[in-house]
Order: C-alpha cells, then sequence, then structure tokens
C-alpha cells in the first residue's frame, strides 16, 4: 500500500470519529450531522481550521450521495 493511501485512509477514519465540539450537536460525530445543519455552515461560512475543513468535506460527501464510505466506522 503506497503512503498517499495509508494517509488518504487515516484522513478518512479520523473524520469518521470527529466529534463536534460545540453547540446543539455537542459530542455526535461529524458524518451523523443533520444535513440541514451542514447546509446552514455552508450558507454562513464553515468555522476556520480543522473543523471547518472537516465539516466542508462531510458536507461535500453528503451533497454527492457518498455517505457508504463511512458504513465500515
Amino acid at each position: 500500500m503506497s503512503k498517499e493511501i495509508d494517509a488518504g485512509h487515516r484522513e478518512l477514519v479520523d473524520l469518521a470519529q470527529a466529534r463536534m465540539p460545540f453547540g446543539r450537536f455537542r459530542g455526535r460525530r461529524l458524518i451523523d450531522l443533520p444535513e440541514s445543519y451542514l447546509i446552514w455552515f455552508a450558507n454562513q461560512g464553515f468555522p476556520e481550521g480543522q473543523l471547518g475543513r472537516r465539516l466542508k468535506a462531510v458536507y461535500e460527501i453528503k451533497l454527492n450521495g457518498l455517505e457508504s464510505l463511512f458504513d465500515h466506522f
């Protein structure tokens, strides 16, 4: 397995395990956030930093119907 695949797999695992650190959905896995909440962030602007990047990734995954990427997590 190449280093690129290992890094990509690690990122996917990290994303699957990441949790919302604040607000109404505090403690919920990012991949389990309601789509309407992610759309709200997309319209208002995602937070800065790693959380924002992860929320945007989850938004794009859900928008494109790729939730099955997380079926094994």
